[in-house]
């Protein structure tokens, strides 16, 4: 009985050709998609699960608001992870890290110096807390002991030929300090928040003995036993807080804890579990850039919908058919067929149709996955399809649409009368049916949705790129690696300048596209005093910054290095001049608290201008006059770039010890796209997908579009004897369907308008939504709409009126 179900299913599928070929492709396209949504989104919720002990990793944050100024950020005092293990049973273990992405990392190979990225360090508990895998050493005592170092598997063959040949080595680090090679660990799985290349040991770093409490320089993982919960996790943190930081923070900002609270204010750490770092933390400064599960959610139901839109193109080209095949029914009807084999022989061909269709999908997806790779900046590998939980997955999906596309038509087409049918009394197929009307509606509400989406996330990244920031980032490269410049960086900064097509040069320790920014405490008078203490970003700038970069005095002067006093004083952003209250500069002073409250005058009020990304507000800043050489900034004008650069490069070269040392720059506006690289990538995802649900969306357009054409032939042929023109009869087959598109569009307008209005929540500037969208929109879906029914309309009504009424 199967096997005649089966081969009936089959010449059907043969006898209608084009109503199959575009069933199958149409769900092959969807479930394609849906496959590369699936590995997409699964990647997405892998990070950091690798880790045997995921489940009871945390990392602990600071979050403070003071005196109306909130800071967040993902750094603890250094003796916090200590401290909790003493005082609570409920912490096995902890580890902090520190360096990790701040800044590249220079490492002698040779006679050749090699600039790195991925190195910082690590507590020796770092392999007690995480799973890293040891190839060669003892993961005990691998970091135990000041200078010694633990690197990856392809540093290792990179620099010594193979693993075990590295251990016992000793390696020459920013052309300062030895290291020795005491362990080397696997490769890190790309689905990780932060890779490990070069670890070096935290006890090579003094300051990570700092008892102060109020000195928050590293990130603190903290390891619970099994069955200590998040809340008591945090019921922890606040006791901690309340015993060892309340005195420290009264003579820091001249309130206590519970005075702040008092107050409106906070001071207070939370938690943020390991496995859920890359996807929910609210951190521009990770060490490596996160990912966002608003984007996994969205691009989920994105999948569905696509998936939807297919099924019901089958179900909308089964159910217009119906007319062709209720003679069919009719017959097996009257031979003895019972309903329930009916039901089962059309079941059978939609299950054999959607089996053809994800065979092909999941070759298209194996010809696509690199372009997703490409797109959403992925490592993803064909080896993922044959995990046998999504390989699961996908013969249930198989089940499931085979059963959801053709379950309607099954139940519709054997519902039919016998006597009604073989009568020919039964008016069926392409007029009529509320159910296919409204699952074309829903069809195009759902592309609508998709072309509205695409439109507003163009014009928000599109208004990221123009808008105007305060500064000026065009034509200016930033050099990366001066810092091993030491004394001779002003000198080189000085030749520089004198290099024709140079126009402006700084150094400094932060750009405004810098995304790790120090805190400072200063306090409006001497004393500290209570509601008088503000937490402000600190920059320590040169006297050529502001012009450098293209910013704006709106008040007092910039610095001036022949005014020796300037080294006491400061600039500010309006930001902080508006939180400080500071509306003019007669006599106005901050005082750093962290050093002994030395008064600051202030000179000068800075325009306010964009530091980070646009998601977030404009922090308020300081500006210290200072020489430090962590980078430096040069503004050119020159219609010969290359040559520039290799005169730049070869000042660098000059300069004692610098010969052979890596040579690394950048352009600044080329740093600001990559702030929102991630926003970029998923625009482009999102903007292929609404390509997919729009094509998907057509073909079942052109199918119903051609099998009413199908049915009204004798019609339009009489109409064309009659002497209607071939544009009449194409308004004539395309009326329905425009009245069933403006319908879409009506419906989902103020929901694509609700759902991207909370997308654009998550920019601290962003674009307004305009009325031209919904335009702009509902002209592309009619323009999409007319375009597919007339190039099947045209050829109906350009056929022989003769032939078709003969």
């Amino acid at each position: 009985m199967i096997r005649n179900y089966f081969k009936i299913a089959v010449r059907n599928l043969a006898r209608s050709k084009g109503y199959a070929a575009i069933n199958i492709f149409g769900l092959a396209v969807a479930l394609a998609t849906c496959l590369l949504i699936t590995l997409f989104v699964v990647d997405e919720l892998s990070y950091d699960r690798y880790h045997q002990k995921a489940d009871r990793i945390y990392r602990v944050n600071a979050d403070f608001l003071v005196n109306g100024n909130a800071f967040r950020e993902r750094y603890t005092p250094a003796q916090m992870g200590a401290t909790m293990l003493k005082d609570f049973p409920g912490i096995e273990n902890y580890v902090r890290l520190r360096g990790f992405g701040e800044r590249s990392f220079l490492v002698k190979k040779g006679n050749e110096t090699l600039m790195e990225q991925n190195a910082g360090y690590a507590d020796s508990t770092l392999f007690d807390v995480f799973t890293l895998p040891m190839m060669a050493g003892d993961p005990k005592t691998a970091l135990t002991k000041p200078y010694t170092m633990v690197i990856s598997q392809k540093i290792a063959e990179k620099y010594f030929g193979k693993t075990e040949a590295a251990i016992g080595k000793v390696l020459h680090v920013d052309n300062t300090d030895d290291y020795l090679v005491t362990g080397v660990i696997q490769n890190m799985p790309a689905a990780s928040h932060i890779h490990f290349d070069f670890i070096k040991s935290m006890a090579s770093l003094e300051d990570s003995r700092n008892t102060a409490w109020m000195a928050d320089n590293y990130d603190t993982y903290l390891l619970v036993r099994p069955g200590v919960s998040e809340a008591t996790l945090l019921g922890y943190l606040k006791t901690l807080t309340k015993n060892y930081m309340d005195e420290p923070l009264k003579k820091m900002v001249g309130s206590n804890i519970e005075e702040l609270e008092r107050s409106g204010n906070h001071f207070r750490y939370d938690l943020l579990p390991l496995t859920k770092i890359h996807l929910h933390s609210p951190f521009t400064n990770e060490v490596e850039p996160g990912g966002n599960i608003q984007y996994v959610y969205i691009f989920a139901v994105v999948a569905v919908f696509i998936l939807l839109i297919a099924c019901v193109n089958f179900m909308n080209l089964s159910t217009a058919r119906s007319a062709g095949r209720s003679k069919e029914v009719g017959v097996r009807k009257v031979l003895g067929s019972q309903r329930t084999n009916l039901i089962t022989q059309f079941l059978t061909e939609s299950m054999l149709t959607t089996l053809i269709a994800a065979l092909a999908a999941i070759v298209l997806a194996l010809l696509l996955l690199p372009y997703l790779n490409q797109v959403a900046g992925k490592s993803i590998t064909w080896d993922m399809l044959l995990n046998k939980w999504l390989l699961l997955g996908m013969l249930l999906t198989v089940f499931v649409v085979g059963l959801l596309a053709g379950s309607y038509p099954a139940f519709f087409l054997s519902s039919f009368e016998p006597i009604q049918v073989l009568k020919g009394k039964l008016a069926i197929g392409f007029r009529g049916g509320w159910l296919r009307n409204s699952l074309v509606v829903f069809q195009f509400s759902t592309a609508v949705m998709l072309i509205v989406g695409t439109l507003i996330i163009y014009s928000q990244l599109n208004y990221i790129r123009n808008k105007k920031l305060g500064y000026n980032r065009e034509q200016v490269v930033v050099l990366k690696n001066t810092a091993s410049l030491w004394v001779h960086a002003e000198a080189f900064k000085d030749e520089v300048l004198k290099l024709p097509g140079v126009q402006a040069g700084t150094m400094t320790d932060v750009l405004p596209v810098s995304t790790v920014m120090n805190t400072s405490i200063f306090s409006k008078d001497a004393a500290g005093s209570a509601g008088q203490v503000s937490g402000l970003f600190e920059w320590h700038v040169d006297a050529d910054y502001l012009k450098t970069l293209g910013m704006q005095i709106a008040k007092g002067r910039d610095f001036s290095p022949d005014i020796p006093s300037d080294s006491s004083a400061l600039l500010i952003n309006e930001t902080a001049a508006k939180l400080l209250g500071y509306g003019d500069l007669n006599d106005r002073f901050l005082y750093a608290n962290n050093e002994g409250g030395k008064p600051l005058r202030i000179i000068g009020i800075v325009k306010d201008f964009n530091s980070g990304t646009l998601h977030t507000k404009i922090p308020p800043i300081v500006m210290r006059l200072s020489k430090r050489p962590d980078m430096m900034a040069f503004r050119i004008h020159t219609s010969d770039i290359p040559a520039l650069i290799s005169n730049i490069e070869d000042k660098y070269h000059s300069v004692a010890g610098m010969e052979g040392q890596p040579f690394q720059y950048t352009f600044l506006d080329d740093d600001f796209s990559r702030l929102y690289a991630a926003d970029q990538r998923t625009g482009k995802i999102f903007i292929s997908f609404t390509c997919f649900a729009v094509l998907i969306s057509c073909l079942g357009l052109f199918g119903l579009v051609t099998y009413a054409a199908e049915q009204r032939t004798k019609e339009i042929s009489i109409r064309k004897v009659m002497g209607a023109s071939v544009a009449s009869i194409v308004a004539l087959l395309s009326r329905d369907f425009l009245k069933l598109v403006a319908v879409a569009i009506v419906v989902a307008s103020p929901l694509a308008w609700w759902i991207m209005d909370r997308w654009l929540q998550d920019f601290a500037y962003r674009i307004s939504i305009g009325w031209w969208v919904f335009a702009v929109t509902a002209f592309l879906a009619i323009l999409i709409t007319i375009v597919t029914i007339c190039l099947q309309a045209i050829k109906a009504a350009r056929a022989n009126p003769v032939v078709a009424l003969r």
